[in-house]
């Protein structure tokens, strides 16, 4: 582990220039004695190493000092394949450079390391799109992934959810990130965050701008979507589930479990538009107890639904006079899967 944690410090300090000791301590989540110690075994093992006292300084190596102790182990080179999404990178534009980049690296490996790289490869693809949503075009990502590499500023027309819809709007893009198969953009002055494949129009008058120094987009992304979650869900709804049933986000009840087995419980709800549609897809399986707005519009829907069913058709269709068909394949199901419903289904549909 020693060994491990001085070659990472001399990475570190290589790759990023000068760093504290409390930073480096941070990095690789040990205590600030344990870098010191660190530190001294470096330079007593003859590394150009030093460090400099007051409110600027830090550990940095000697200028133009370069280590070639950049050697991968097995599990680091079997996270580097599988870390190489080939999707994303063809819709960046990087395909065919990710393909000879991973084809590089694996000549390089040894014999051994090349065989855990090609274990990964044959045994794990990731495709991180849900199925069944409609693939979403974004044909200005390239050009946004330009401009995010060069700190081009960006004039485009954006399509949004409230009026008026389409907006111009000027952009310091700042980097991409790929949620769910969707890409965003996200963009000074703010930042703000904007769906790439809702830009109409995009144009580029070549004027350049200063990506702040203190921006972290992973940090930004965290807090993001941590923000997005305590502004979506603003109200709550008290429910009972019946034995088995689970939401997500439902909290129970402290003794909220009744003689019948059923469970009461608090759930986050956006509004009571959006949980009536939510809670009638569990059918009977969901009571809801308050807010009273939300248990009344669901009785209204539920007693429209019961007389609706009580009457006759209103008249005969011709899918109606024939036998029920087979259930639409499903993911997973296939002549070769072992869930297979029947051997006329169809391959699983394509991911977004």
């Amino acid at each position: 582990m020693k060994s491990s944690r001085l070659v990472s410090i001399l990475l570190l300090l290589q790759t990023r220039g000068r760093m504290t000791a409390a930073q480096l301590a941070e990095e690789l989540e040990v205590s600030v004695r344990t870098v010191y110690r660190d530190v001294e075994a470096l330079s007593a093992a003859g590394v150009p190493l030093y460090g400099d006292a007051g409110h600027a300084g830090g550990y940095r190596l000697l200028d133009g000092y370069r280590t070639r102790l950049t050697g991968l182990t097995a599990d680091e080179a079997e996270a580097l394949f599988l870390a190489g999404v080939p999707g994303p990178a063809a819709q960046l534009g990087l395909g065919s450079v990710l393909a000879a980049a991973q084809l590089k690296v694996r000549a390089a490996l040894p014999a051994e390391l090349r065989a855990h790289a090609d274990r990964i490869s044959g045994r794990f693809h990731l495709d991180a799109p849900g199925w069944y949503a409609e693939a979403e075009e974004a044909p200005y990502l390239p050009a946004v992934a330009d401009a995010v590499w060069n700190n081009r500023v960006l004039d485009i027309v954006y399509r949004r959810w409230r009026t008026p819809t389409d907006v111009e709007r000027r952009l310091e893009p700042y980097g991409l990130v790929l949620k769910a198969g969707r890409w965003y953009v996200v963009a000074g002055p703010g930042p703000r965050t904007f769906r790439v494949d809702q830009i109409l129009q995009l144009a580029t008058s070549g004027e350049e701008f200063t990506r702040p120094d203190d921006f972290d987009l992973a940090a930004y992304w965290t807090a993001y979507q941590r923000d997005f979650h305590a502004r979506l869900y603003t109200a709550e709804a008290v429910v009972r589930l019946a034995p088995g049933v689970t939401l997500s986000r439902a909290t129970p009840w402290d003794g909220g479990t009744d003689e019948d087995g059923w469970t009461t419980a608090t759930v986050p709800i956006e509004s009571v538009e959006h949980a009536h549609g939510e809670f009638l897809r569990l059918g009977a399986d969901v009571e809801v107890l308050g807010p009273p707005e939300l248990r009344a519009r669901i009785a209204r829907t539920v007693a429209e639904l019961a007389e609706r069913y009580r009457r006759a058709p209103a008249g005969r269709h011709r899918s109606a006079d024939r036998p029920p068909s087979a259930e639409p394949p499903r993911p997973g199901d296939s002549p070769h899967s072992d869930n297979a419903p029947h051997p006329g289904n169809s391959s699983p549909p394509g991911g977004n």
